[in-house]
């Protein structure tokens, strides 16, 4: 065995493994954009106090899903806790939730607004924005204020397309 010597490969080709395909940052910046783009603030929301219960659902979707939504049956996919924002962080949140939320093909989420308890004359700002941005996307099918146990009218369940 000593005098032996380890045939050559003659039939074979070496190959570059293939790379996955790079997602530009570029692209990713511009989707955020994109849903920062969606969420206008350019309109006098209705005044909304802090134990209001939020509630809307989409034309066209049963109402049957809804009162399912309402009675909070829906297993939560994920969550965003935004109370102690302010308004330009909790928007940027927001966004970026649902772009994250997308791949994860959840159809209920849960956002966590707050109650605005602690806000001055203007009401509950976090509250009034959250309610008027979620009416603006188009994946937002329903929504409606979480049971007490899910906290409430400081909460939303947000039901999704999937």
């Amino acid at each position: 065995m000593q005098d032996v010597t380890p045939l050559q490969p003659v039939n074979q080709a070496v190959h570059d493994t293939p790379k996955p395909p790079a997602i530009p940052i570029k692209t990713i910046e511009d989707e955020q954009q994109v849903l920062l783009d969606m969420f206008s603030d350019e309109y006098d929301p209705t005044e909304i106090q802090p134990g209001d219960i939020l509630s809307y659902l989409r034309p066209g979707v049963q109402h049957r899903i809804f009162n399912k939504l309402r009675r909070g049956e829906y297993r939560l996919a994920a969550e965003l806790d935004l109370h102690g924002l302010n308004a330009r962080q909790a928007r940027g949140y927001l966004a970026e939730f649902l772009i994250t939320v997308y791949p994860l093909q959840g159809e209920c989420v849960r956002i966590i607004h707050g109650k605005g308890n602690r806000s001055d004359h203007r009401g509950p700002i976090l509250k009034t924005k959250v309610n008027h941005w979620l009416r603006q996307h188009d994946r937002v099918l329903a929504f409606y204020s979480a049971r007490p146990v899910d906290g409430g009218t400081g909460a939303v369940y947000v039901l999704l397309k999937r």
